[in-house]
């Protein structure tokens, strides 16, 4: 197990001139942050090279970061450096593949392909999709079907297949695309080794406990193989969760080498409830890498969501800018309404607006991304910033009428708004869902 280095002790190793050329006031500050794994030693200029030397790998990252593919579609893993997203902030979002067969016929296996690579949806403002397509070895043509899958899809490949031979006529035909390869196993450990040297691909190792896992990674180290992806051998939703948290555990807080590499677990359940449960469980508790079978949009979408959520900051507030929207082509006879910053807020009203096939106006906020109810209890949405807000966008001089509608969870305000503003305010609905009926059947310009 690597020797975590204290402040002090990386202190003694430094110029210790206080230039601040690091960024940070003193040696000992930047020590500190380079003890703690906030700060790289190489962000001062001036340590000498012995230095570097004598720190060696005890200031490496504790989890290495891996990236599965080449150009625009790649998709970096690991990397992280806590176990609660409080604590900072996980950094790299997990991958999602889809998992296919080489036993399907060309065209079916590429229709499948196509369908898989096609899982991709917009909420708050963000595309969220599958990353990878995983192609097993089932009895069929695996080279074949890798050609084939590779021509369907701008996505990475995850190739499934113990067969070094296999693999090896596979990889021939991805060219440069650096799919991961799946899995070096204590059977096939030095011809796997081989092939991602060889093709400087990325390698998932698979082992029978975390302690053979170790001698894997130890071993395909020594040959120079060090982009691994771990996949722990449990199947099933709780043995394997609870393997992935233990090798979270030991690559962060123990700082223990051999197993600080992003990890992979495969969802496998007949029930479509279960591998939901297992896609979401997996991406919350830690898997890197999560391998589900062909799914639908609507067993997609929620573990997309899950992860789009898990891997947001905590500390920041998820808001967009402050200012006058439009949706559809607004004009004068059309309705103005009013909401916060707050992006799952405003995507939602927009969504809903844009169902109601009303063209608007949405007027936004700033409540430092708070919502409407917490941006009102904490002073952010007021009559005062509404009306302020309205004026400067101008958006009363673009429309025929002075009617503005306000979310119906804070109708409380509408009085105040109307006698400072002298506009007709209409107190719109407390749930967005009605946003569609109430501007069809609600809205009347005159």
């Amino acid at each position: 197990m690597a020797k975590k280095l204290t402040g002090i002790e990386i202190y003694k190793l430094l110029p210790r001139t206080n230039c601040g050329d690091c960024g940070f006031p003193t040696c000992m500050a930047f020590a500190m942050q380079v003890a703690a794994k906030k700060a790289p030693l190489d962000q001062c200029p001036h340590v000498s090279e012995e230095a570097k030397a004598a720190l060696g790998e005890a200031q490496a990252p504790p989890m290495r970061t891996v990236t599965i593919g080449a150009g625009e579609h790649a998709w970096s893993v690991g990397g992280e450096t806590v176990l609660f997203r409080h604590e900072e902030k996980f950094h790299r979002p997990c991958a999602l593949a889809v998992r296919l067969g080489d036993d399907l016929p060309p065209g079916e296996l590429q229709g499948k392909v196509k369908e898989a690579s096609s899982l991709r949806f917009v909420r708050i403002g963000q595309e969220i999709g599958v990353n990878l397509i995983a192609l097993e070895h089932r009895g069929g043509d695996f080279p074949t079907a890798a050609t084939a899958a590779g021509e369907a899809t701008d996505l990475p490949l995850l190739l499934m297949c113990e067969d070094p031979e296999a693999m090896g006529k596979a990889l021939e035909s991805c060219g440069e695309g650096r799919p991961l390869i799946y899995a070096a196993t204590p059977e096939n450990l030095p011809a796997m080794g081989e092939l991602a040297k060889e093709h400087s691909c990325p390698l998932a190792v698979r082992g029978t406990g975390l302690e053979e896992l170790a001698q894997l990674t130890e071993s395909l180290k020594g040959m120079g193989v060090e982009d691994l992806v771990l996949d722990p051998g449990t199947r099933g939703l709780l043995p394997t969760l609870t393997e992935l948290v233990r090798l979270r555990r030991l690559a962060l807080e123990k700082t223990f080498r051999p197993l600080g590499y992003p990890t992979l677990a495969l969802a496998e359940a007949e029930d479509s409830f279960d591998v939901l449960a297992q896609g979401v469980a997996f991406v919350c508790k830690y898997a890197s890498v999560v391998v589900l079978p062909p799914l639908g949009p609507e067993l997609a979408l929620p573990i997309l969501t899950a992860r789009q959520n898990i891997y947001t900051d905590p500390q920041v507030p998820n808001a967009i800018e402050a200012k006058l929207y439009e949706v559809g082509s607004p004009g004068p006879d059309s309705p103005v309404l009013v909401t916060t910053n707050f992006a799952l807020t405003y995507f939602t009203v927009e969504g809903e607006v844009e169902r109601s096939k009303v063209p608007a106006y949405i007027a936004v906020v700033d409540t430092e991304g708070l919502g409407v109810l917490n941006a009102y209890a904490d002073d952010r949405l007021t009559a005062e910033k509404i009306i302020k807000t309205v004026k400067e966008y101008g958006v009363m001089e673009r429309v025929n009428h002075n009617k503005l509608i306000i979310p119906g969870l804070v109708a409380v305000l509408r009085m105040e708004i109307q006698e400072e503003s002298g506009w007709e305010v209409i107190v719109g609905p407390e749930d967005a869902a009605g946003i569609p009926a109430f501007l069809r059947n609600e809205w009347k310009p005159n």
